[in-house]
């Protein structure tokens, strides 16, 4: 059987590991990243053969920097079967009308409006929402995090209502004009922040709140969860369920912050350092009172990766069982391992 053909339009923190990822899968492959720059992602870009395509107005600049391109971003869109839109946030909206001239399917990532397209994507939680799809949007890392944690809890014991405090990273650590530099910034001072809202382009019937609060940090953010469920169990209970699922990983071994979590990326050789699994302090999952809390902390750069590979499997039809794609992401990234 032929590989679907993924254009990455957008190659930044998540466009060039959405690439990699990608090109490690046996039935997709990738056929062109997009950069408006020749900076040195696009110089990466070159090294691992990827052909790179830019707007009109770039050649120039390519060209004086000794970069070969490939053609216009509109030829790439020409040549794939699907694009993994990976511009920044609000600008990835404005591309749609050129995959619906082009007739092709498109992905958006979770800076984009819940309104870019009709499905927001988790593939644990509503896979099947997205088979054959051609629009989708995959949700953002905090969103993906709190999916993977409340969806299997409410299979088993039911939710009555989720409250989460996410701790959000200021930046991400190639990002020097993010701040702040030495304050707490409360990401919106209204209630709620955007995160319980887009569990629920998921999980519509899941009653949750969401505060957030920016920090001065790089590595990770960090979600203080507490859930009410309709079924009594123990922390223990909620352990084996957590450990069930290969996308969470129980985090302990004297492990008590979000840095020794990138250190033990890093220890285990993981490319990037890359966290792509949602990171549960095993420790802190307790019950009180009837309810559950635990903290866990999501790599913002890696998390939704293997959520965009399933995307394009459920999307192009390759698979029509999502616990079966989920495998075969695993298995070709190392996840689980």
């Amino acid at each position: 059987m032929a590989k679907v053909k993924v254009a990455i339009n957008g190659y930044g923190t998540i466009g060039k590991r959405v690439a990699d990822a990608v090109a490690l899968q046996d039935d997709m492959e990738v056929v062109g990243i997009s950069k408006t720059k020749p900076n040195f992602e696009a110089q990466v870009a070159a090294l691992k053969g990827y052909d790179i395509y830019v707007p009109e107005s770039s050649k120039d600049s390519f060209a004086k920097a000794g970069l070969k391109v490939a053609g216009v971003i509109e030829d790439m869109i020409e040549k794939a079967d699907i694009i993994v839109d990976c511009t920044p946030g609000k600008i990835g909206v404005t591309n749609k009308a050129l995959y619906e001239k082009a007739g092709k399917k498109a992905i958006w990532q979770g800076g984009e409006s819940k309104d870019v397209c009709p499905i927001s994507f988790n593939a644990e939680a509503n896979y099947d929402q997205a088979y054959g799809a051609d629009f989708v949007r995959v949700v953002s890392c905090n969103t993906t995090g709190l999916c993977r944690a409340i969806y299997p809890l409410d299979q088993k014991y039911g939710v009555e209502k989720v409250r989460v405090t996410i701790v959000r990273r200021a930046g991400d650590p190639g990002d020097i004009k993010t701040g702040p530099i030495d304050a707490l910034v409360l990401d919106p001072v209204k209630l709620p922040s955007h995160h319980g809202p887009d569990v629920k382009t998921i999980m519509p019937h899941i009653n949750i709140t969401s505060a957030a609060i920016k920090a001065p940090t790089t590595f990770m953010h960090l979600h203080v969860l507490n859930i009410k469920l309709k079924k009594e169990c123990t922390a223990d209970d909620v352990r084996a369920l957590f450990q069930s699922r290969s996308r969470m990983k129980l985090i302990s071994d004297g492990i008590s912050s979000t840095a020794e979590i990138i250190e033990f990326g890093r220890d285990l050789g993981r490319s990037r350092n890359d966290m792509w699994e949602s990171c549960i302090f095993k420790d802190s999952i307790s019950m009180d009172d009837g309810e559950l809390y635990f903290f866990q902390a999501i790599h913002q750069e890696s998390d939704v990766i293997p959520e965009n590979v399933d995307a394009i499997r459920a999307m192009m039809k390759l698979e029509k069982d999502n616990l079966k794609s989920i495998e075969k992401t695993n298995k070709a990234m190392g996840i689980g391992l």
